[in-house]
């Protein structure tokens, strides 16, 4: 054990991870040494940000958490405090059940412990972040909550409502996080597309993206989180005019059936959802598609399944994920819908939607062999350094290896390269000698 170090361990999504790093940023000025996602403790003292999204992502921050109680109780660690959307949620109930644990924070409320350490909160850092991430991107968190009410979904019981920063603030920590290196930033939100209604009366991320476009250093600016009902379409205008807006588009879909998007609360129908997909592939030509389905939500028969297969397999999504519903407390579908799935059914239809993915992979790699591409180098691991398109997200997405023993890359930069082959889900490529 260290003493003035802390061990930070985030799980759950990239929201968190910003969170995680402003806390970073915070207690690194406070005198402490932080590490971040340890393989054990490191450090006197452990942070846990946990999220609590669906069953398993719940249950992997309870296991966590009785790991480092573990450790605790074997002397290994000395003080071990929680924090994020599942503490935020089960707050009374996890300290009843969990008591070696010191103090539990909610997922704003993270500010608090600084002061439980006996430090404050410097306000002159609040843009400010150590970043987890290679030090060439950035995720740029620009609003917090969520006002939709999808039958399924915990996130706005834990979030509250929507509530957007302001662009002075975005705009102050994109040059911030430039100066220190950034050249590419996944801009993310729990929904990008209601950016600016409740600050400025109305949807602003086209101007948002526009701004912070003009940034001198911005090389790449992605998009995640969008919702298609009501989608802002000037956006498609802004990422065919600025180059250094990836034509990348993630958009959590869900469903394509208008009888699961009407009990999923979805305020969309299917007639809308292919009309806005064929709007995006016109009016942005090239543009990488990325979507989020369900499977097994109540209600979701076989036919409606076959039509979501159907939807897969006619749009093509150059990426896509899929998780199988599960019940949370306090949402519309826990109050109303019966829950009568059979949980072997919905991993039966998960693997079938992703089966049929990997097919539309491979295809859509294969037409890339022989193409020329931007990538970014993120690292290198054994014999490849491995690099990303302007459509590929770090830690999602697939990416392109070139082989180490032909180049000597660097890091965080970019480079022209050749696609040699392809796989179901990577790209193997050489680099274009100037």
């Amino acid at each position: 054990m260290k003493k003035k170090t802390i061990d930070i361990i985030t799980l759950g999504c990239s929201k968190n991870l910003v969170d995680s790093e402003q806390l970073i940023r915070q207690l690194e000025q406070s005198g402490y040494s932080v590490t971040h996602d340890p393989e054990s403790p490191k450090g006197e003292i452990a942070v846990i940000n946990t999220c609590g999204f669906i069953g398993a992502a719940k249950e992997e921050s309870i296991n966590m958490i009785l790991e480092f109680a573990q450790a605790k109780e074997e002397g290994r660690l000395k003080k071990l405090f929680v924090m994020g959307c599942l503490s935020e949620r089960y707050l009374k109930e996890l300290a009843t059940e969990i008591p070696q644990v010191d103090k539990f924070y909610g997922k704003f409320s993270w500010k608090d412990l600084l002061h439980d350490l006996g430090k404050t909160y410097d306000e002159r850092l609040h843009i400010e972040r150590s970043l987890t991430t290679p030090k060439h991107y950035a995720y740029l968190k620009i609003s917090e909550g969520c006002d939709r009410k999808c039958s399924y979904c915990a996130i706005p019981i834990i979030t509250g409502k929507h509530i957007s920063r302001s662009m002075e603030d975005i705009l102050g920590e994109v040059k911030y996080l430039v100066a220190g290196g950034v050249k590419e930033f996944q801009i993310i939100a729990q929904e990008l597309t209601y950016y600016g209604v409740d600050l400025y009366k109305k949807q602003m991320l086209p101007e948002l993206i526009e701004k912070i476009s003009d940034v001198p250093g911005v090389e790449w600016i992605r998009l995640h989180y969008a919702y298609p009902a009501n989608f802002p379409t000037d956006l498609f205008r802004v990422m065919r005019e600025r180059s250094n807006v990836c034509n990348y588009m993630d958009i959590a879909l869900q469903h394509i059936s208008d009888n699961m998007l009407s009990m999923m609360k979805r305020h969309v129908t299917k007639e809308e959802t292919y009309a806005l997909i064929e709007q995006f592939r016109k009016e942005v030509p090239g543009i990488h598609l990325r979507t989020t389905l369900m499977v097994g939500h109540p209600g979701e028969t076989e036919a409606d399944f076959e039509e979501l297969k159907e939807f897969i397999r006619r749009v093509k999504f150059d990426r896509m994920g899929a998780f199988c519903y599960s019940e949370e407390e306090g949402t519309f579908a826990a109050a109303n819908y019966e829950d009568t799935i059979p949980q072997e059914i919905k991993q039966q239809r998960l693997d079938e939607l992703m089966a049929i993915q990997q097919e539309i992979s491979a295809e859509l790699n294969a037409v890339k062999i022989g193409q020329h591409f931007k990538v970014i180098i993120d690292r290198r691991e054994g014999d490849y350094f491995i690099g990303r398109t302007e459509f590929d997200s770090p830690e999602v997405d697939p990416e392109v290896l070139i082989m180490a023993t032909e180049e000597d890359l660097k890091i965080g930069h970019f480079y022209q390269v050749e696609i040699t082959d392809a796989d179901d889900f990577d790209l193997y490529a050489q680099v274009i000698k100037k």
